[in-house]
């Protein structure tokens, strides 16, 4: 009868917890029927994201005379949803990356990806690729760097060019 209690009790704590930190969780949402305000997304500082086929991206290179930026991903990868989180979102990265490259993600194994990924094989996610408008790699990087790291990478692809 004792286990039976304690079980029971176990049980009530653990939902009333979950639902608290639901509760609590995202207050800017809730106080707003579901819209956070802008202030708070971060994504909008950061790296804007191509979402176009990968022939047009290589199209659009071509003529804007930039190097394309690409995020291969996967979704079950820790590093890579650190990236997307932590690095991508930061203003500074934005601010370069916006400005000097064509960035695109690309889910490696799904939609157009598996396909990317015999064009340019990959060895570990995150695989970041700096590819000119012929689909040429002129850099490639292994790994999640931060975001002062990421920043100079992409310094380096452009002096390379120029």
């Amino acid at each position: 009868m004792k286990k039976v209690f304690w079980l029971l009790t176990m049980l009530l704590v653990g939902f009333s917890s979950v639902s608290n930190y639901a509760a609590l969780s995202e207050p800017a949402a809730r106080n707003t029927g579901g819209v956070k305000p802008a202030s708070t997304d971060k994504k909008a500082d950061g790296i804007q994201f191509t979402e176009v086929s990968w022939r047009e991206i290589l199209k659009k290179a071509k003529a804007e005379k930039k190097i394309i930026f690409l995020d291969a991903y996967a979704s079950w990868c820790g590093p890579c949803k650190m990236l997307q989180k932590q690095v991508f979102t930061q203003k500074e990265v934005g601010d370069f990356y916006n400005s000097k490259f064509i960035n695109v993600k690309m889910d490696m194994e799904k939609g157009e990806g598996p396909a990317l990924s015999q064009v340019y094989p990959l060895e570990a996610y995150p695989t970041l690729l700096f590819i000119d408008g012929n689909g040429r790699v002129l850099k490639k990087f292994i790994g999640a760097p931060k975001a002062e790291e990421l920043i100079a990478i992409g310094k380096s692809v452009k002096s390379q060019i120029l």
